[in-house]
């Protein structure tokens, strides 16, 4: 099977071969016998092809995931399907993609009807074939064999055997690094970090080739870039700007991380303008593939952000610091249960899950809302009472007795949610009551100074 390569002409004659193979790790994920011949891709797809569930499936799933070959003009639409042609042999199929690049219709008998110049070891002799009378591939192979070798040479008829099968093909079969470390050349001075954009674009295609063909996702991007200028307005520059990328699940999906990396970007100043941007992966993890679901999709089922990215994303364009969640503190006092944490921080090291896994089991018959400070409350009797009608105890005590290690002038925790309370030994004995008007309420007894204070609130 020979795929266009997703590759401008002018791109193909400058790019070294490291570079073009590059942007053909996308299909290493097919099959592991993929290389790079001339303006093609070749897959061999024989032996592959029963695991996918056939060659139709295959080719609908090279369909979906190819990247878009490059247009002639700017106005002009690629077709898909135009991209790539099957063939018995690497030449055949080769042959038949070019006669689809040309616009040309498959020939009645393959390979005899194929132009002669879709082989391209015998495209400096097509005057000396013209002149001959052949006019395809078929002319030529009815030449006498020495004849073909004499005025050819050796390779003409080399390429000849090969087209059709009688001789083998060798083909350098792309291998995978190890890691990804990648750099590109801009085409173009980049002045902003918008043009920058753009060109990481690319590297991003093929970061997620190389992924898939691993099945990892990536947890940490370094993207480096390479100034043009060393000096600008008597300022030195350095060599390379760098940022870093770091995501709390690991992903294969480009979406994700070209919002992520363009958040980023929108706050980056570049120092001078770029000529080469690097992209290097730091922390890869493996990615295990999700089943389909047995029942079938709903009309009105949308694929929603999920909350690690929508944290990384609002994170990224107002600041760490603009998304807090609750962190849980080894203390029984309620004014020093949590503190609050940037939630992108939290993401990162796992203090979410953390936290879900340290949670109380007591802590769901607590209310959600807590009072600044406790109030005093008045008294009718024995009975505490709000605003001043008496509230109904309906569950306690629960004692909560804790500080006693914490001196009495010590200072309070850093980021403490809600009020200080004062350092050093607390005993209380809480209750759940109701008020007529306020409803739900949490309250506690002092058991030193035997006051009632109301606490929170229920929703």
């Amino acid at each position: 099977m020979a795929w266009r390569l997703p590759l401008a002409d002018e791109q193909l004659a400058i790019l070294p071969a490291a570079a073009i193979e590059a942007h053909c790790w996308w299909a290493l994920q097919f099959t592991p016998q993929v290389a790079v011949l001339d303006e093609a891709l070749l897959l061999d797809v024989h032996s592959a092809e029963r695991l996918w569930g056939g060659r139709a499936a295959l080719r609908r799933l090279l369909l979906d995931h190819a990247p878009s070959a490059p247009a002639c003009g700017q106005e002009e639409i690629v077709e898909p399907r135009s991209c790539w042609a099957e063939g018995p042999t690497a030449l055949q199929a080769l042959a038949l993609l070019r006669l689809k690049q040309q616009g040309e219709a498959r020939p009645r008998q393959v390979p005899e009807g194929l132009p002669i110049s879709t082989l391209t070891a015998l495209r400096p002799h097509l005057v000396t074939l013209n002149n001959l009378g052949c006019r395809n591939l078929g002319d030529v192979r009815a030449l006498p064999r020495s004849g073909v070798a004499r005025r050819l040479g050796a390779q003409s008829l080399l390429a000849l055997d090969q087209l059709w099968g009688e001789r083998a093909c060798p083909l350098s079969w792309i291998a995978l690094p190890e890691h990804f470390d990648v750099d590109l050349e801009l085409p173009y001075i980049a002045a902003s970090s918008a043009e920058l954009l753009h060109a990481a674009g690319h590297l991003l295609a093929m970061l997620q080739g190389w992924l898939r063909a691993r099945h990892l996702g990536v947890l940490r991007l370094q993207v480096r870039w390479r100034h043009d200028l060393r000096r600008l307005d008597g300022i030195d520059v350095p060599p390379w700007g760098e940022m870093s990328l770091r995501t709390a699940e690991p992903l294969q999906e480009l979406s994700h991380l070209s919002r992520l990396l363009g958040e980023h970007m929108a706050h980056e100043r570049l120092a001078a303008p770029v000529n080469r941007i690097a992209l290097k992966t730091v922390e890869v993890q493996p990615v295990k593939p999700q089943n389909d679901s047995l029942l079938p999709r709903s009309p009105d089922a949308r694929d929603g952000e999920s909350w690690s990215q929508f944290v990384e994303r609002v994170s990224a364009r107002l600041g760490a610091d603009c998304l807090r969640v609750p962190k849980g503190q080894p203390d029984h006092r309620p004014e020093h249960m949590q503190v609050w944490q940037s939630a992108s921080h939290a993401l990162h090291t796992g203090g979410l899950r953390q936290a879900h896994a340290d949670a109380d089991s007591r802590a769901a018959l607590w209310p959600a809302w807590l009072l600044p400070a406790p109030q005093l409350l008045g008294m009718q009797g024995p009975r505490p009472c709000l605003h001043g009608q008496p509230l109904h105890l309906k569950a306690g005590p629960e004692r909560f007795e804790s500080g006693w290690w914490e001196a009495a002038d010590a200072a309070p925790a850093q980021d403490a949610m809600g009020p200080h309370p004062a350092p050093g030994r607390s005993k209380r004995d809480y209750f759940v009551a109701h008020h007529a008007v306020a409803g739900w309420v949490w309250i506690f007894r002092d058991c030193g100074t035997l006051d009632w204070y109301l606490h929170g609130f229920y929703g």
